[in-house]
């Protein structure tokens, strides 16, 4: 499988360095470049309404959309649970 390409919002690299702890955001990091091998990893589900899909760290998410096509995958949002699917 060829790799794909992580492309990653300005906004959504703000709310990235915005993220609790340091350890937090390493941790989300680390999750969004594994994106680039698996864009698909287990555990992460399709939004309903959109094509984009979200990715699970801790109590923070991950929102993002894949293109196959382009194989490129671009994360358009990172936040805490309780309001990143807020706006969309």
């Amino acid at each position: 499988m060829a790799g794909y390409r992580v492309f990653i919002k300005p906004s959504a690299s703000k709310e990235l360095e915005a993220l609790g702890t340091r350890r937090d955001r390493q941790r989300v990091a680390e999750r969004i470049r594994a994106l680039a091998q698996d864009p698909r990893p287990s555990g992460c589900q399709k939004l309903s309404g959109a094509e984009k899909y979200r990715l699970r760290c801790g109590v923070y998410r991950v929102v993002y959309a894949i293109s196959d096509a382009d194989l490129a995958v671009r994360v358009v949002k990172v936040g805490h649970r309780s309001n990143v699917y807020r706006d969309q």
